[in-house]
């Protein structure tokens, strides 16, 4: 990564939120909703595929976002530190994402998951009963989701607790009274200081940041399972649940791009600390988890490939062949060959249009991927391959989602203004 500077003094920044971009964001929702509820009258099925697809595509960007934040945080990275708070905002929509799982998770029975019939059955998904049963998906994924959002909300409030105690103790009592005081007033209660404080939060995220890595790993595992590779109960790939989490980390980095230059173009001061070698960070780390998606898509695919078991081989069959191969060789062009090319030399990394574009073309490559997790496995003879209900049923998730993003920085320091210690490193330590 490029040697990154970190200014003595960083200026406090909140985002600005006009009255035409709300109204935007609610008008979304609307659609999505109002979408979503004529579908589900008209064809249920449809309505709740499409539901799951996009909750678990913006719960993954939200996770990865956290996750970004996360991974960097133990690795001591500097370069990201004007976009910290970029990415500790994808936090929260996790509140949101958790009280739409319910309808999900409570709603769904015979016609989402078919191992519910096939139990009564199969021989071989009867073997599987010990996992695939109602009353253990409703308990794993109940506490595997708390977990799981609790952490990362956890993670972001130590982060946010020095900043906001700095911010509280430097405002007048008539700023005190403004629309982030009572956010401040419960994220600062015990305040012991500034010096303690940051210490406190340094060694809690310290602790806490290995230990996500780990339930994140295994929940989303989890989600991926339950709600995709379960569809087709013979077929299991036990590199699946990484190809999930590593492709939601992905997304992460490329939606982080996406706003840190959307950030640029509506602020002065993000246009002077985002600079240059910050979006060529974030453009390098998009490059090299486009190749590392890839990476794991063939790594299961050559597996299969090479057994030649039927068994094995049909969940590809079913992506590769009518009427789903024209999407799935769409999906690897926009997943690998686009952001590959696209992003191959410094120009584009640096060059904030050009990022802009690659990174949204990550995000909705990343989209139809996952569309195509779920999709072909519910599919009957009659059903759409594709509805246009899909990605406007999208559309309320897409408003809620930024929404919460965009509150987040403006509630709080957009920029975060406590920095981590620098360590010593072990051997200038044991010297």
């Amino acid at each position: 990564m490029a040697h990154h500077a970190i200014p003595r003094d960083i200026a406090l920044r909140n985002l600005e939120r006009g009255r035409f971009g709300t109204n935007v964001l609610r008008l979304l929702v609307l659609v999505g909703a109002v979408t979503f509820f004529y579908t589900l009258y008209s064809d249920s099925a449809l309505a709740w595929k499409s539901y799951v697809v996009n909750w678990l595509y913006f719960t993954s960007i939200s996770l990865g976002g956290v996750m970004v934040a996360i991974v960097t945080w133990i690795v001591k990275a500097k370069w990201n530190w004007p976009v910290r708070r970029v990415h500790q905002s994808f936090a929260a929509f996790l509140p949101i994402a958790f009280v739409l799982f319910i309808p999900m998770l409570f709603n769904l029975r015979e016609d989402y998951f078919p191992w519910i019939e096939m139990m009564e059955y199969d021989p071989i998904v009867q073997e599987k009963a010990a996992y695939l049963n109602v009353p253990f998906l409703l308990s794993r994924n109940l506490v595997g989701v708390l977990a799981l959002f609790s952490m990362a909300l956890g993670f972001v409030y130590l982060a946010l607790r020095p900043d906001l105690g700095r911010v509280h103790q430097a405002r007048t009592a008539a700023e005190r009274e403004g629309k982030a005081s009572w956010w401040r007033e419960r994220f600062t209660r015990g305040w012991a200081g500034q010096a303690a404080e940051e210490e406190r939060s340094y060694q809690l995220m310290t602790r806490l940041a290995p230990a996500f890595l780990v339930v994140y790993a295994t929940i989303m595992t989890m989600l991926i399972f339950d709600w995709a590779m379960s569809l087709e109960p013979h077929w299991f790939s036990t590199l699946f649940g990484g190809w999930f989490f590593m492709g939601a980390f992905w997304g992460g980095f490329a939606a982080s791009a996406v706003a840190a230059i959307l950030l640029r173009r509506r602020d002065r001061v993000f246009r002077d600390y985002v600079g240059p070698p910050v979006l060529w960070d974030l453009g390098k780390l998009v490059f090299a988890l486009a190749v590392f998606w890839t990476y794991l898509f063939w790594s299961q695919y050559i597996v299969i490939w090479y057994g030649k078991l039927p068994w094995e081989q049909a969940w590809i069959n079913t992506r590769t062949g009518d009427p789903w191969g024209g999407l799935s060789l769409l999906a690897i062009v926009l997943c690998f060959v686009v952001p590959f090319f696209g992003l191959l030399g410094v120009r584009p990394k640096k060059t904030p249009a050009l990022l802009l574009f690659f990174a949204t073309n990550v995000l909705a490559a990343i989209w139809l991927w996952q569309y195509l997790l779920i999709f072909p496995s519910l599919h009957h003879e009659g059903d759409p391959v594709f509805s246009a209900a899909t990605p406007l049923i999208g559309l309320m998730f897409l408003g809620l989602f930024l929404m919460a993003v965009r509150w987040f920085l403006a509630t709080f320091p957009a920029v975060q203004i406590w920095q981590p210690p620098v360590d010593p490193e072990p051997m200038e330590a044991e010297g």
